[in-house]
C-alpha cells in the first residue's frame, strides 16, 4: 500500500484567497450584459447625419453563455434598431459588461464572425493601451472638426477596438482562459 505525498498540500486560507473568494466576487457581478455598438444612418444619408449607438442584446448568466449569445446574434445577422426598413446599423464591436459596467470581453465583427479581444496581460499594459487610445480620440476630435467625418468615425472605432482589451482585473484570467479554448478561435 502506498502513501500519496503531502508536498502538494495548499493552506486553507490560500485556497480561499485565489480560488473562493474571486469566485464569489464574479459572481456577485452577474448577469452580463451583451451589446452590440456600432454606427447608426438613414438610408442615403450623409457622413455627417451617422451616429455611434449601442443595442442592448441580453443577459447571460455567464462569460461563455455571454459569448454563445453573441455569436449567435451576429451569426443570424440580426441586430437592428428597430422596424424602420431605412435605417441602417452597421455592427462594430460586441461588448460584454457586467452588472458593475466592467469590461468582462469585447470583440470586434467582420464578416459574421466576432473577433474576441484577447484582455491586457497587466496594469502597465493597460496603461499603454488608454495612452495609445487617447491619443487616437484626439486625432478623431480634430478630423471632426475639420468636417472628416469618416475618418472621426473610423478614428473612434479604432480606439474602441484597442479600448476592447482593457477587461476589467477581475475579468482578465476568465476572459484570457476562455479565449485559449479551441471552440473560442
Amino acid at each position: 500500500m502506498t502513501h500519496a505525498s503531502h508536498d502538494a498540500f495548499v493552506p486553507i486560507g490560500q485556497i480561499l484567497a485565489e480560488q473562493v473568494l474571486p469566485r464569489l466576487h464574479r459572481a456577485q457581478k452577474l448577469p452580463l450584459r451583451v451589446s452590440c455598438h456600432g454606427t447608426i444612418s438613414y438610408a442615403g444619408a450623409a457622413e455627417a447625419d451617422c451616429r455611434d449607438r449601442s443595442i442592448p442584446l441580453g443577459d447571460a448568466a455567464s462569460p461563455e453563455e455571454a459569448m454563445t449569445l453573441a455569436a449567435m446574434r451576429v451569426s443570424r445577422g440580426d441586430i437592428r434598431i428597430g422596424q424602420d426598413d431605412t435605417l441602417h446599423f452597421q455592427t462594430r464591436l460586441i461588448v460584454i459588461q457586467d452588472n458593475a459596467l466592467g469590461l468582462v470581453l469585447a470583440g470586434e465583427i467582420r464578416a459574421g464572425i466576432i473577433l474576441w479581444q484577447f484582455p491586457v496581460a497587466s496594469d502597465s499594459e493597460a496603461r499603454r493601451i488608454v495612452t495609445e487610445a487617447s491619443r487616437i480620440r484626439g486625432m478623431a476630435f480634430a478630423a471632426s472638426g475639420r468636417g472628416d467625418h469618416r475618418s472621426a468615425r473610423d478614428l473612434r472605432f479604432q480606439a474602441s477596438r484597442l479600448e476592447a482589451r482593457l477587461v476589467d482585473p477581475l475579468w482578465r484570467e476568465t476572459a484570457a482562459d476562455l479565449l485559449r479554448l479551441p471552440q473560442a478561435a
